[in-house]
This record gives C-alpha cells, structure tokens and sequence, in this order.
C-alpha cells in the first residue's frame, strides 16, 4: 500500500482522502483468476472445424470429412512433438478429443486411449488425469445409457466396452480396466457365452500378469484350468498349466510350480510328440526342487533330464542337466559324484563340437581334483584344458598358470 506525508495535506484534503479510501474499500474486491484452469477437454468455444457444436447430428458425409479433418490434426500434433514442442502438440490433441465427441463413444474412446499412452509416456500428469476422468464418464453413460440422453445401443455397447478396457490399460489405470472386463465377464456368463468367457478371463489374467499382481493372476489361471478341465479341453489344460507354473516361479512360490510342471510332464509322457518338451521342463523342475531345498529330488530329475534328453540328440539339454547336477554336487561337497559328472560332461560337449563347453568341464575337473588333494590328476586335466584353449586362442594363459601353480607347489 502507498505511504503518505499526512503533515503536508489540510484537514478538507485529509477528509478527501479518508472518503477516497473508504469508496475504494466499500467496492467489491478484485476478482481473483480460477485456482484450477479450465478442464481442456471440456471447452465449449465454437470451432470451425463443427460449426454447429456437439448437438447437431452430423450425416454421414459430414462425419467423413470431419474424421477425415481429425486424423489431420493427429498428425500435426504427432510432428509438434516429435520437434520438441510438447505443450503444443497437446493443445492440437485436446482440440482433436473435443470434436472426437461428435463422431460417438467408440471413436472418442479410442482416441482418448492413443492420446492418454502419449500423455504417460511424456509423464503429464494431469493429461492422464483428465483423459481418465473422461473415460470414465463414458463409462457411466455407457452402463446406464436409460438415464442419460444419449442412448447407447447393445451392439455399440458390446464394441465401447472393450475399447475402454484397453483405454484404460493406455492410461496405466489396470484397476479401472478391471472393473470394465468383469463387468464385461458377468455378462458373458449370464448370456452363457462359454468363448467370451475363456477370453475375458485370460485378459483379466494377463492384465494381472503386466502389473506383477500374482496372487490374483493365479487364482485366474486357475478358474480357466478348471473350465479346461470341466470340457475336457486337452490343450487349453497344457496352456493353463503352464502358465500356472510361470507365474509361480515368478512369485519365488518354487514348490507350487513343480506340482504344475509334475502334471505337464506326466501329459507329454503320454504323447511322443510331446515327450520332445520333457528334458527341458524337468530341469525347470530341477531348478525349482534346488530353489525350495529339495535337493534330492532336485539331483532325480537332473539325471532323468539327461538321460532322457541323450537318446533325443537334445545335446543342450542334456549338457545343462549335467552342468546342473555337478554345481549340485559340488555344493553338497559330494566331489566324487562330480567328478563323473563332469567327466560324462566333456564327453556330451566332445558330441556336441562345442570346445567352449569341453574346456570348461576341464577346468572344473581341474578345480575338483585340487579339491580331493589330487595334483597329478588336475595337472593333467588343466593340461588338456590348455590344449583346448590353444585350438581356439582363449585362456591359454589361464591355463598356463593352473598348471605352473601346481608344479610350484611341488
């Protein structure tokens, strides 16, 4: 507030002033700007692209060269962002979602969805924001179409339903997305639609899957295991059991994923196409006995998976069954068993031409007899690790000085 020199004014002019202040005073305060800036998707300005606004039905023709006119914009935003300039591309994309609204639900919801992806994708806030709360709005007209003027139809419905369950997912809103689908999910039931059903629910599953959430993923996989079951849908119940067992080792649950891959094994034992799957489903089940300390069964299903992965030509498999079984070993200090092991392990990868493969089993019986108090016998093995690594130029020297240490220790 401006100061004044009160001594200089006489009592008519301090009078003025005194009334000046109290007219100024009794005047209503300035009006102060809106905490909030309008909603961008909710401004009513006429726009020349629809001259006639939002409520006049436009006919086809019109809705042609209208979406004809958005897709435009769509571009024009798309290279104002990809030149840097962030806030204009979305001012472009707003007027692109207001004028969406006259071409339906449907397309309206799948242009939020795209714009609302961008939005998240350049951390925008209170776009995402906006864009969602007008999903959801579409929502509640769409459920309840009887209540509102704008009447939706089952068929539109039955199309607008899934494209905001994937709006939805656009805008990182998975539990909005998964209202929608079992809503979506009780209607399938209720009209007995055993196709849809099996559909939503893998949805519903994925859709846990994607935002790590396994404990509803699993009870999912499941309720479709179970439907599987019930119609004797062979390979939907592989399908279910699978994933049933992924999604186990994936909540470090290593002890239910084995009873999973149990059954898929004892189903692929049964058809000799399938039996192909066995080795390497026994050493996931291998893994998972060792991740859940059940060592011994852990070492049964590693010798099943070589043996069963040999006769195949699966000389992967059988390879990692044995690297598997002699890590086992070694942990457990169990060295002579390892030692076999690893010297059936050179052999396998001597089939396999990997020399890679062969050099390393060396170097771990190398390491293994050092452990059994062994020297000539690891020299020996190192020897023939060196003359491996000579072949193919890699860790000769390594080599060189296991065998140099132990003829120093001598």
């Amino acid at each position: 507030m401006t100061r004044f020199d009160w001594r200089g004014f006489s009592g008519m002019a301090i009078a003025g002033v005194v009334s000046l202040t109290l007219s100024v005073n009794a005047a209503e305060p300035p009006k102060q700007p809106d905490k909030f800036p309008p909603n961008p998707l909710e401004l009513t300005a006429p726009d020349p692209l629809l001259p006639g606004g939002l409520n006049r039905p436009l006919s086809e023709p019109e809705r042609q060269t209208l979406r004809k006119a958005l897709d435009e914009l769509n571009t024009q935003a798309i290279a104002k962002l990809r030149a840097g300039d962030v806030l204009g591309s979305f001012e472009i994309w707003n007027r692109e979602l207001r004028l969406r609204r006259a071409l339906g639900f449907l397309e309206e919801v799948q242009a939020l969805g795209r714009v609302g992806d961008i939005a998240w994708r350049q951390n925008l806030n209170p776009q995402v924001r906006v864009i969602t709360n007008r999903l959801s709005a579409i929502q509640t007209q769409v459920q309840r179409p009887l209540q509102n003027q704008q009447q939706v139809s089952l068929p539109d419905r039955a199309q607008i339903f899934p494209a905001l369950g994937i709006a939805y997912q656009q805008v990182r809103s998975p539990g909005l997305a998964l209202e929608v689908y079992q809503q979506m999910l009780s209607e399938a039931r209720t009209r007995k639609d055993s196709v849809a059903e099996v559909s939503l629910l893998n949805t519903i599953g994925q859709l846990h899957l994607s935002w790590f959430d396994y404990p509803p993923a699993i009870a999912t996989y499941e309720e479709l295991l179970q439907l599987a079951r019930s119609r004797n849908d062979a390979p939907n119940i592989v399908t279910n059991l699978a994933q049933l067992a992924y999604i186990h080792e994936q909540a470090k649950q290593s002890a239910q994923a084995v009873t999973y891959q149990q059954q898929l094994i004892e189903i692929y034992q049964k058809n000799p196409q399938q039996a192909l799957f066995v080795p390497a489903l026994k050493i996931r089940q291998g893994d998972n006995f060792v991740a859940s300390q059940q060592l011994d069964a852990a070492e049964r299903v590693y010798q099943d998976a070589f043996e069963l992965a040999q006769p195949l030509g699966q000389l992967a498999y059988a390879s990692d069954a044995l690297k598997k079984l002699g890590v086992l070993y070694r942990s457990n200090n169990r060295l002579e068993a390892a030692l076999q092991v690893y010297n059936y392990l050179a052999g396998v990868q001597q089939q396999a031409y990997d020399t890679y493969g062969v050099m390393d089993a060396l170097d771990q019986i190398g390491q293994i007899q050092l452990q059994r108090n062994a020297p000539a016998e690891a020299a020996k093995a190192f020897q023939q690790g060196l003359e491996v690594a000579k072949q193919i130029n890699y860790r000769v020297d390594y080599f060189t000085q296991q065998i140099q240490k132990i003829q120093a220790a001598k």
